[in-house]
Parts: C-alpha cells; sequence; structure tokens
C-alpha cells in the first residue's frame, strides 16, 4: 500500500511559479506522476518519472515549463511549474504505480493522492 499526500498548491499570478510536493507513505518503489483536473472535465495526465529518475514523461502542454523530480531518500516528488497560465488552473494530483510510466500516465494507476488546488490568476 502506498498512501500519498500533496502539497503546495495555491494563488499566483500569471507568470509565477509553484512547486508541488508529493510524499509517499509506505513502499518507494514505485513510478510517480502528476495529473491535473477541472470540474466538469475528465483529469489528464501532466508529468510522470520513473523510480530511479532517469526517465521522465510531460504532457505536451507543459513541456518547458514543469519540471518533475523526485527524492526517494524523502519518499517525495516533486512538480516545479514555471511561466504558470490561467489555463493550468486545476486540482493536482500525484499518483504512483509499480507498473512504469505507461501505467503511471494513465487513469488507471493504482495509487492516487487527495489533490491540491492550483489557482492561476490573469
Amino acid at each position: 500500500q502506498v498512501q500519498l499526500v500533496e502539497s503546495g498548491g495555491g494563488l499566483v499570478q500569471a507568470g509565477g511559479s509553484l512547486r508541488l510536493s508529493c510524499a509517499a507513505a509506505g513502499r518507494a518503489f514505485y513510478t510517480m506522476g502528476w495529473f491535473r483536473q477541472v470540474p466538469g472535465k475528465e483529469r489528464e495526465f501532466v508529468a510522470a518519472i520513473s523510480w530511479g529518475g532517469g526517465s521522465t514523461k510531460y504532457a505536451d502542454f507543459v513541456k518547458g515549463r514543469f519540471t518533475i523530480s523526485r527524492d526517494n531518500a524523502k519518499n517525495t516528488v516533486y512538480l516545479q511549474m514555471n511561466s504558470l497560465k490561467p489555463e493550468d488552473t486545476a486540482a493536482y494530483y500525484c499518483n504512483a504505480d509499480s507498473r512504469g510510466l505507461l501505467a503511471v500516465s494513465s487513469l488507471s494507476a493504482a495509487y492516487w493522492g487527495q489533490g491540491t488546488q492550483v489557482t492561476v490568476s490573469a
């Protein structure tokens, strides 16, 4: 079992930055990722990182602006978000899965956090 707790969300102006954190309790041998969701829309993939950190995957709409990283000593994955846009406003969810990047970048990933809200004002 893995429990995931996100933090770091908040209100920021367009062009600003935020860093989200996701602390994992339990086993740390998991690929981890981030999704986001706005009300009325399906949850969408943002970024994912392999357990060793050597492989990453990003949605096209965040490439060059967001960076995913992890610190396995702290059982934590991060999402550094720069050049934020109002359309980045969403609840951001951390997830984890033992089956690799393909699984963690899908809605069928095994474990999910409760989410943290990010609001970007124009």
